[in-house]
């Protein structure tokens, strides 16, 4: 039973829940209006390569604002900030809903996407500046809500809007969401004092991490559009990125002080194992979010809404697995809570390497929970334990480095897996054998990389072993 010591204080309880919920919106949109991409297509009456802009804007709206979140938050108040962030979504959302054609669309995404590149940041930053590390796994563990709602709850709730009313409800949905974190955000959030309202704005290190994301996450995304890495345009953006990332690694080594992400943080093993551990669970964790409901419609002939509910228990177990293993995180440390949830992760990975249209439901139901047991203790003690160790003034660093990482490892994972299964697809008979094995084979790369997974986590925090001193934390 837990002491009273071992008991989130309410206050701080009330200030997680308020945090959380203004990003429940920004998390449902994306999964909404991937959903969606059919009917703007009819709508605007342009090629699905076209339409894609309005996923790939937001997303790299989403990477260049990342940067600027640690610079306002140690300027401005972090109540001041995340209102302001909430409102430029808002903006975004309702002007999205009445856009006319393709490109006020994809101009109003832009918007959306970088105040939900603000929102989640901010929603860490926060809460790590309010809570102690022996508190933070129970904490990530709520903060961690949106991301498991997200793929569950979303693409019910787009599907619902789209069939039963009109794409444009899926972005007015946010207003009233949003309307409602603004109150509580207003109402029982305190104010953050700036850590350092003397701090200057480096541009040029927001420029280049902006630029580096864009390049990075824009390029693998064509990967995905163009069936393989070997496009010009992919080729050319992924250089780019890699350069810029060289160039920003030398700036950051000659300007220590006041550089958006100081490489001191990668000082911190912890830091590396969760940045490191952060880009392979893109791949490996995240990936087969995308690969599932399209086997579920391509392979099983499922309908959208189908393959969503079909997708309930992964998310199921995913919230199952939050509360535990936040107290796991605050006890044992992310080393053995990672390593024993990269093993569960592959039980309910590696069967989809043998799952086919005739499957039973039921099976695929266990499997599903399975997994999303695993998948839930992988990200989050990787997020919590890259601020160990860290100074008030390095939190927001840390929060933009791991953002970012997240952001790049997503979209690379998401590109990996959709260019393994549209190879094969396009170098064979177009049936459901072929289909399937392509399919297969995706899941088959996921589960290496999940395995690939345990090397960065032997770099993080382990609490049962003997007391660890700051100077080993960082050795």
């Amino acid at each position: 039973m837990a002491t009273k010591e071992d008991k989130i204080p309410k206050s701080l309880l009330t200030i997680a829940l308020v945090l959380v919920l203004g990003a429940i919106a920004p998390m449902l949109d994306g999964t909404m209006v991937n959903i969606a991409l059919s009917d703007f297509s009819m709508a605007f009456n342009a090629s699905l390569d076209n339409i894609q802009w309005i996923v790939t804007g937001y997303i790299l709206a989403t990477g260049i604002a990342v940067p600027f979140s640690g610079w306002l938050i140690q300027r401005f108040d972090g109540k001041k900030v995340y209102i302001a962030a909430q409102v430029v979504f808002l903006m975004g959302s309702i002007t999205s809903g009445l856009s006319w054609n393709l490109t006020s669309m994809v101009v109003f995404r832009v918007i959306q996407g970088f105040g939900a590149g603000l929102i989640i940041p901010l929603l860490t930053t926060l809460l790590m500046q309010v809570s102690g590390q022996e508190k933070v796994g129970r904490l990530m563990s709520i903060v961690g809500l949106p991301i498991v709602l997200g793929p569950i709850v979303g693409p019910v709730i787009g599907g619902v809007l789209v069939d039963y009313l009109s794409w444009h409800w899926i972005f007015f949905v946010n207003v009233p969401v949003v309307f409602i974190s603004l109150y509580f955000i207003t109402t029982k959030l305190p104010s953050f004092p700036p850590a350092n309202q003397q701090a200057r704005l480096d541009w040029f290190g927001i420029l280049i991490l902006g630029t580096i994301s864009v390049s990075l996450i824009y390029g693998i995304t064509e990967a995905a559009h163009r069936a393989g890495f070997n496009n010009t345009r992919t080729i050319s953006f992924i250089i780019v990125g890699a350069l810029l990332t060289i160039i920003y690694a030398i700036y950051a080594a000659t300007n220590k002080k006041n550089v958006v992400v100081p490489l001191n943080l990668f000082r911190h093993r912890s830091f590396i194992g969760s940045f490191c551990g952060l880009f392979l669970a893109g791949i490996g964790t995240n990936g087969p979010m995308l690969l599932l409901p399209l086997f579920f419609q391509n392979v099983r002939n499922d309908s959208i809404i189908l393959a969503a509910l079909t997708l309930i228990p992964q998310g199921v177990g995913m919230l199952l697995a939050r509360p535990l293993i936040g107290r796991m995180i605050d006890r044992m440390g992310a080393k053995i809570v990672v390593i024993n949830s990269i093993a569960v992760s592959l039980a309910g990975t590696i069967p989809f390497i043998w799952v086919d249209q005739n499957t039973n439901y039921w099976i695929l139901a266990a499997v599903l929970l399975i997994r999303g047991i695993g998948v839930g203790g992988v990200t989050l003690p990787l997020m919590s334990d890259a601020y160990t160790g860290l100074t008030k003034m390095q939190i927001p660093q840390a929060s933009i480095a791991t953002r970012i990482i997240q952001n790049i490892g997503g979209a690379f994972g998401s590109a990996v897996l959709a260019t393994i299964v549209a190879s094969q697809i396009d170098h064979a008979a177009p049936d459901v054998a072929q289909l399937t094995s392509a399919y297969q084979s995706g899941f088959l790369t996921a589960s290496i990389l999940i395995v690939v997974m345990i090397i960065p986590s032997l770099f993080l925090t382990n609490k049962m072993a003997s007391k660890v001193t700051p100077k080993q934390q960082r050795n």
